[in-house]
Order: C-alpha cells, then sequence, then structure tokens
C-alpha cells in the first residue's frame, strides 16, 4: 500500500507519542490541559494574615512544581477564592467543584468553616486538603472515616505540646491561672486540654479566671481588667490571629505582662506583630509547625523564607508550610498512582488511596498524611527572647516536637491519651 507523506507523518508521530509515554510514564504528556486546584484563602479581618501566608506557600509550591514539568507533564492552575463564613465558603467550593471543575481543592483555616466543608467534600466527591480547618467538634471527630477530606493536625497538638513545656520550665512557678481563648471550640479544646495535662502531671492550680471573647474581637479592655483583678501567676492563651498583637498590647499597657506568666500556644502565627515593647521575654510561645528563624532548617526552608522576604518584605508564619504540603502531597500521590496504573492518569479514587499514608518534603520537614487523612508534621515552640536582631521576639532555644508526641493516635479519645501516659 502507497503511504502518504501526511500519513507517514501522523504514523511516526503517533508512535514517537507512544515511545515518550513509556519512558516518561505520562500520558498526561498528550492533554493539554491543566490540573485544576481551587484555593480558599482568608484574605479579610483578623484571619488575613494567617490566610495570606497559606497562600504563598500554595503559589511558591505551584510555581516550583510547574517550573519542573508539572504533574506529569500537565502544569498546575490555581483557582482563588475567599474562605469568610462557612455558609459562603460552602457555596464558593461548590462553584469550584461544579462550575470551575477542580481536581482538588486546598485551604480553608477555621475550624467553623472546615465542620462545613467536610460533609460537602464527600457529597460532591471532591478531594479537599484543609490546611488548618479540621472536621473535629470539640475534641470528637465528625468524619471518622472520611473519603475525599483531608485535614490538618488535631486542634489540640499547640495547646498539648506548650501544657508540656509549661510542665517541664514552669511547674513550681505558679499556683493561680487564668485563661483567655477564642470562643469557640478550638478556645475551648486547648483549654481543657491544658488543664487536663496540668493534672496529669500533679500541678495544683487554681482558675481564678475563664474568659471567652468571640474570634476577631479587637478590644479586649474589659478581659484586660478581669485579669488584673484575679492577679493570676499564669495566663495562658491560645490566639492565633491578629488578635494576640491587640492582646498583649492593652494587657501590658496595664502592667499584665509584668506579673503574670505567659502561655501563647500560638502566638507565632503573627510574629512580626509581637513587637519586643510589649511582648515580655520568658513566655512560652508556639510557631505551628514552621519557624522561619530555625537555625536547623532545611535548604528548601530557607530558599522559600529568603524568597519570601525578598518579595513581600515580611517572614513567613507556619500556614505556608501548610499550604505548600498540599500541592506536593497531591503531586506526589498523582505520581505514585500513576506508577501503579502503569504511566496512566490516575482516577480520583487512586489518588485518594494514594494520599493515604503519603510523605513529601515540605518547608518544615517532611511531612505526612495518616491513613486516617490527618497531617502529621513537627511543631516548634520556645521561651522569647529580646537577644535577636529583630523588632519582635524569638525564641531560645527552639524546642521541637513531632505529631506522633503531641497528637492522639488514630482512633483513640483525647483525654483517654492523656490518661495513659506514664508521667
Amino acid at each position: 500500500m502507497r503511504t502518504t507523506r501526511r500519513q507517514f507523518l501522523a504514523l511516526s508521530g503517533g508512535a514517537l507519542g507512544t515511545a515518550a509515554l513509556r519512558l516518561d510514564a505520562a500520558p498526561a504528556l498528550a492533554q493539554n490541559a491543566p490540573v485544576k486546584i481551587g484555593v480558599l484563602a482568608a484574605k479579610a479581618g483578623v484571619l488575613a494574615p494567617v490566610g495570606e501566608s497559606g497562600l504563598r506557600g500554595v503559589q511558591w509550591a505551584t510555581e516550583r512544581v510547574n517550573a519542573a514539568r508539572g504533574i506529569l507533564g500537565r502544569r498546575i492552575e490555581l483557582i482563588v477564592e475567599e474562605e469568610s463564613s462557612p455558609k459562603d465558603t460552602v457555596e464558593r467550593f461548590r462553584k469550584l467543584s461544579l462550575q470551575d471543575r477542580v481536581d482538588a481543592v486546598s485551604g480553608a483555616i477555621s475550624t467553623g468553616v472546615g465542620l462545613a466543608l467536610g460533609p460537602v467534600a464527600e457529597e460532591m466527591k471532591t478531594i479537599w486538603l484543609s490546611w488548618d480547618a479540621t472536621t473535629q467538634k470539640g475534641v470528637e471527630e465528625t468524619l471518622p472515616k472520611p473519603k475525599y477530606s483531608f485535614r490538618s493536625t488535631d486542634n489540640e497538638c499547640e495547646a498539648v505540646m506548650a501544657s508540656l513545656l509549661t510542665a517541664r520550665h514552669l511547674k513550681g512557678k505558679f499556683r493561680t491561672v487564668a485563661g483567655i481563648n477564642p470562643d469557640y471550640s478550638y478556645g475551648r479544646d486547648n483549654w481543657a486540654a491544658f488543664l487536663a495535662i496540668m493534672k496529669k502531671y500533679g500541678i495544683e492550680l487554681s482558675v481564678v479566671s475563664e474568659l471567652w471573647p468571640k474570634l476577631g474581637a479587637t478590644d479586649f479592655t474589659a478581659h484586660v481588667a478581669a485579669l488584673g483583678q484575679a492577679r493570676p501567676d499564669l495566663i495562658f492563651s491560645c490566639f492565633w490571629a491578629g488578635d494576640t498583637p491587640i492582646f498583649l498590647k492593652q494587657a501590658h499597657a496595664a502592667g499584665l505582662t509584668a506579673k503574670s506568666k505567659l502561655v501563647l500556644t500560638t502566638g507565632g502565627g503573627v510574629h512580626e506583630a509581637l513587637k519586643k515593647d510589649f511582648t515580655p521575654e520568658g513566655a512560652i510561645l508556639g510557631y505551628n509547625c514552621l519557624y522561619f528563624d530555625w537555625a536547623r532548617a532545611s535548604a528548601l526552608q530557607k530558599e522559600f523564607v529568603r524568597w519570601h522576604h525578598e518579595k513581600f518584605k515580611e517572614w513567613p508564619n507556619y500556614e505556608s508550610d501548610h499550604g505548600y504540603f498540599t500541592i506536593v502531597a497531591y503531586k506526589a500521590a498523582v505520581e505514585r498512582a500513576a506508577r501503579a496504573a502503569g504511566g496512566k492518569w490516575p482516577a480520583p479514587d487512586a489518588i485518594i488511596q494514594a494520599l493515604e499514608g503519603i510523605e513529601a518534603e515540605s518547608l518544615s520537614g517532611p511531612r505526612r498524611f495518616r491513613e486516617d487523612h490527618i497531617m502529621e508534621a513537627t511543631f516548634f515552640q520556645g521561651m522569647t527572647t529580646h537577644k535577636n536582631a529583630y523588632d519582635f521576639v524569638t525564641i531560645d532555644p527552639v524546642e521541637t516536637m513531632t505529631t506522633k508526641q503531641i497528637q492522639k493516635p488514630s482512633g483513640v479519645g483525647l483525654y483517654d491519651w492523656i490518661n495513659s501516659w506514664k508521667v
């Protein structure tokens, strides 16, 4: 049979494509369509600094993946929507799933939003990789066997680590304690965990005040006055956003920071706002899973910190790490599933199976999704110091604990786990 030039080129091109496919294990190279990932990022109010940091981590990860030929040859395209109220965020999630037809959604910080998104992700059959928002109400999991929802670490990890450091460094230095925590499950869970761990360590204390300002509050005058009357030896707070420096300024003005020890489980999320003139030395301060000034940081973290500071004139916080991890974990899972499928682009079910137990190098070091869809990571806390080159506090020494130490195991209740400790 006679073969025309056009037929020959078509046949040879097909053969070359097949050969490349076998060599590269990436049939997606024949597809020009990008991998669409929706992003839910808080942009307003006290959540904005943390939400913006998470978005930057996602964007930096995406730039690096795309520069390295994407995921199996397909570029990532981000479609960014705002995280706000649970109702509005759910509608944006639905829009990403139905209208934009994304392959996965990354993001969300608020527990209230997470509680609303979890069931919707299952209903829409859309992979959701949360930054911080959990599907945990109180300390109980509302989605014990999720398929599409992959969430962050437990709410109370920071409180567990801060409590262990309190028992280690401050035992015998306080008898009275007050709690000032945001009035929703995160605040109440952290305070309850702290009290349970103090009891487990046999630390006798008297609770002289429990205060519950609303999330997003900007005036703590009445709360500071109440703390001044209670005169606690120690003040415990899991403020984690813009409310942290506002409270500290007002507490400092009232003389509280000179009279009471402070335990700030997650205040490092807005670390640059914790200026030396109102943030005391010797407070326990948590940074969640990324400490920007860690001497033992990986080359990857140092590169990111340098990029972040050069581009935004700011030092990054932990949400960058959460956001970064969701992208590299998804990429690793797709590639793992494709290898198992002989190089074909995997179906969502195969990607989900590959995400279970996946480990990837993140900004703070190796991170992992447990088989029950909960993250594992390393947390950073320490005692505040003014001895640094910045106009804000840092910590020295930097102490680290992994979630294997500070997160309850799969299927075990928080208080059963704490009560099982040998101390």
